[in-house]
């Protein structure tokens, strides 16, 4: 199995419309049909920890059967609409993969 794990910083500007339209466009990603499991977060800013960051904006973690259902996904139509249409809202993207 393997974990993509991916935190996305919007940049400071970016109004609550296009905070939900990014949220719909990470729910999009659903549609590809190698995912097992798709979770989209946001930080818990209840949890004052020094440890746990909550700085990021959104938090996409999606799960696979093997690295070669991940590789369709990096490939897929839905994924690279995805890119196109948002990287302009995010500062900043940080991904952990992990098996």
């Amino acid at each position: 199995m393997i974990v993509h794990h991916v935190l996305f910083w919007l940049k400071a500007d970016t109004n609550a419309d296009q905070r939900t339209e990014f949220r719909k466009g990470l729910q999009s990603l659903q549609g590809i049909e190698v995912i097992k499991t798709l979770h989209i977060g946001t930080p818990v800013t209840a949890i004052d920890r020094p440890v746990v960051d909550t700085s990021y904006t959104f938090s996409l973690t999606v799960f696979f059967d093997d690295l070669a259902a991940h590789d369709v996904y990096q490939e897929h139509p839905l994924h690279k609409a995805f890119l196109e249409q948002f990287r302009v809202f995010f500062e900043k993207v940080v991904i952990y993969d992990a098996e």
